[in-house]
């Protein structure tokens, strides 16, 4: 019994060994999990984190002016003789500070040389900015250039031409055309306008009845174009250019969108 207890003494010694081996190899790695657990965390919150995009440029214009008033009563009896409302009609519209339309339409009849009947409308269509849709003016740029290639293929315009409109707004583009309406021939002209974010449509046009000539198509460009100048500048004028007002939600933007769905009066021709 007493030769016994140091060699039990020694084996117990010897059997600690492995298990303090173990318990430090453990430890160990669980160290080194833990360092790349968290590196390897850290580089996928990093990844996984989407730059902040920068905040859309405020729309220069937050109102619209009035259609019927932006076209001076001078211009509109030079351009309509004969006008039924000098006031003009204005287009329905849910809310004016988004889209505005006004219309005027006459028949100067001269007797036995005939009549001329002439039809002068002004839209207008303002775009706020708005961080998911992009800035106001970017977004009056696209609305531009579709309503552009809209009036370029009207159904049953013949001998169409496009060419730039300077002078007016930023941009501005006047398409010219002959359309056969009512047995007789009208000559159109459109001037597609933008400033800022507010896109202006001037359409004029006009036909000879009972034997009177038709408007040459210079006279009716040049008066579309002095229509769309005063139009465009009531915009610079009125419509409250400076600091925006705070950008509506992706929500509010397609409910602007429905509300344009309103059309202006439609353009209306005498009979013969």
């Amino acid at each position: 019994m007493h030769r016994s207890a140091p060699r039990l003494s020694r084996i117990l010694a010897c059997a600690a060994v492995p298990v303090m081996l173990v318990a430090v190899g453990c430890s160990s790695d669980s160290g080194s999990d833990a360092k790349k657990n968290a590196g390897s965390s850290s580089s996928s919150d990093a990844a996984g984190a989407e730059p902040t995009k920068p905040a859309v440029q405020p729309a220069k214009f937050t109102d619209l002016p009035d259609a019927c008033s932006s076209i001076a009563k001078k211009t509109v009896k030079d351009l309509v003789p004969g006008v039924k409302k000098e006031g003009g009609t204005a287009g329905r519209s849910s809310d004016l500070s988004v889209r505005g339309s006004c219309s005027w339409n006459g028949l100067d009849d001269k007797g036995v040389k005939g009549s001329q009947y002439r039809w002068l409308s002004v839209a207008f269509t303002r775009f706020d900015s708005d961080q998911s849709l992009g800035s106001g003016a970017a977004r009056a740029t696209e609305d531009y250039t579709k309503q552009v290639a809209k009036e370029k293929a009207s159904e049953g315009a013949q001998k169409v031409v496009a060419a730039a409109a300077p002078g007016v707004g930023d941009e501005a583009t006047a398409i010219t055309y002959q359309l056969n309406k009512t047995d007789e021939d009208f000559e159109y002209a459109t001037v597609v306008a933008r400033t800022g974010n507010v896109v202006v449509i001037l359409t004029y046009n006009g036909a000879g009845y009972a034997g009177a000539k038709t408007p040459s198509a210079a006279d009716i460009l040049k008066g579309a174009q002095k229509a769309a100048k005063e139009a465009v500048g009531k915009v610079d004028a009125t419509a409250g250019a400076g600091s925006a007002e705070a950008s509506p939600s992706a929500g509010d933007a397609k409910k602007e969108e429905k509300k344009g769905d309103e059309e202006p009066e439609s353009e209306a021709t005498p009979k013969s």
